[in-house]
């Protein structure tokens, strides 16, 4: 069975992350410094230095990089905390696109690699982007990856173009997957390519303008263009690359989810305030029907989701893949929340549609989640599927 108590260590740690966040993050919402393409570096590197002083800085690091390095259920208590505020994991390092980077780097770099492009995201001092996504090719289905890698006996020259690069701008840890295609040379297929972001050949085109504004620098158009990178710039083995994006996708879908609680659940209890105080009819509005059923929606949503978390987390922690579990859990926990801010902007009737409150912010950033790591339709299709594999 699992044991759903939350051990004190855990809880006191919870505690010190969610203070953290709603006594020196949440003043930071109203900084113009976040601005419709996310925090600017320069909001990061002030956040960041809050939790360094806090010790609190990147917590869900492996223990010889520093960290405390969390099982997954304690993840799911500790992300929860710094989901309170959308700014809470980019104040202490555990937002994405960094925290699965970091997670996969730690599984799969070498040595030379793991202290030239991991240490430094680990300690605050850069970002780091994973550039998957293409706008004529892979997405939702990788396999129509298009940007390509030659290889020449010497060097691999990558070309393509690549878009919804979470924190192109100024990043300077780069996991590029690309096609290898067949050559005498060596191996083929999709592969991971580690390398500085300032490499001769990569050219951030834009900056898009989206409906979520809480990832640094936002998301990028970038164009490959003959860029050559030596052997060395491998990561893992030639033509693993799907493998490697599936070892980060699964805990990557469940830290989502923890972050986002925390969210939901800062949204339900601005809302439950508002119940309290504000009047309409002879009463605070929280006593009407209408209201109190929204209020009640939400908590039933909250823990549910929560459970469904821990779940998932525990059958990480047993060892599983986690493939299926992990997509039953985005699937659901990702439409559950938005309902739940959805409810919560109409508890706060008008004000709620303004900036007057983070609802609003958490509303269209939650509506976003929903597309994180594979949009709900991808995640149900994939259960459909191991559903009717079954004998």
């Amino acid at each position: 069975m699992i044991d759903f108590t939350v051990p004190d260590e855990w809880a006191a740690h919870a505690a010190r992350i969610r203070e953290f966040v709603a006594e020196q993050v949440v003043p930071f919402e109203s900084d113009p410094r976040l601005t419709r393409h996310g925090p600017t570096d320069e909001l990061r590197a002030e956040l960041v230095g809050l939790a360094r002083d806090a010790g609190l800085l990147t917590f869900q690091a492996p223990r010889r990089f520093g960290g405390r390095e969390p099982s997954h259920r304690e993840q799911a208590v500790l992300f929860e905390a710094a989901g309170w505020s959308t700014l809470g994991p980019v104040a202490l390092n555990c937002a994405a696109p960094d925290e699965g980077n970091m997670f996969l780097l730690a599984k799969i770099a070498d040595d030379e690699q793991a202290e030239r492009f991991l240490v430094p995201v680990i300690n605050g001092e850069r970002r780091s982007v994973f550039a998957m996504t293409e706008p004529d090719g892979a997405g939702s289905d990788p396999a129509q990856l298009a940007t390509t890698a030659d290889f020449d006996g010497t060097d691999y020259v990558i070309n393509g173009r690549k878009w919804l690069i979470t924190g192109a701008n100024g990043a300077r840890t780069w996991i590029i997957m690309a096609r290898v295609p067949p050559n005498p040379h060596g191996p083929d297929g999709p592969t991971l390519f580690l390398c500085e972001g300032d490499t001769d050949g990569i050219e951030l085109t834009r900056v898009m303008n989206t409906m979520d504004r809480n990832y640094v620098e936002g998301h990028g158009v970038v164009t490959f263009t003959g860029l050559r990178l030596p052997t060395s710039a491998v990561l893992g083995e030639v033509g693993q690359a799907f493998r490697y994006a599936q070892l980060r996708l699964a805990p990557a879908r469940l830290t989502h989810c923890m972050r986002w609680l925390g969210a939901a659940s800062r949204a339900q209890s601005i809302a439950v305030e508002h119940a309290r105080t504000r009047t309409a009819f002879g009463k605070p509005i929280g006593e009407h029907q209408g209201v109190g059923f929204l209020l009640a929606d939400n908590e039933i949503a909250l823990q549910t989701c929560r459970l469904a978390i821990w779940w998932a987390c525990w059958m990480l922690d047993t060892g599983a893949r986690g493939r299926h579990e992990s997509s039953m859990v985005k699937a659901y926990v990702s439409e559950e929340l938005f309902k739940v801010a959805d409810r919560c902007v109409q508890v706060l009737g008008g004000i709620g549609i303004s900036d007057e409150t983070p609802i609003a912010m958490i509303f269209s950033d939650m509506r976003a989640f929903r597309l994180y790591d594979g949009p709900t339709e991808v995640h149900k299709y994939a259960i459909a599927r191991q559903v009717l594999r079954r004998p």
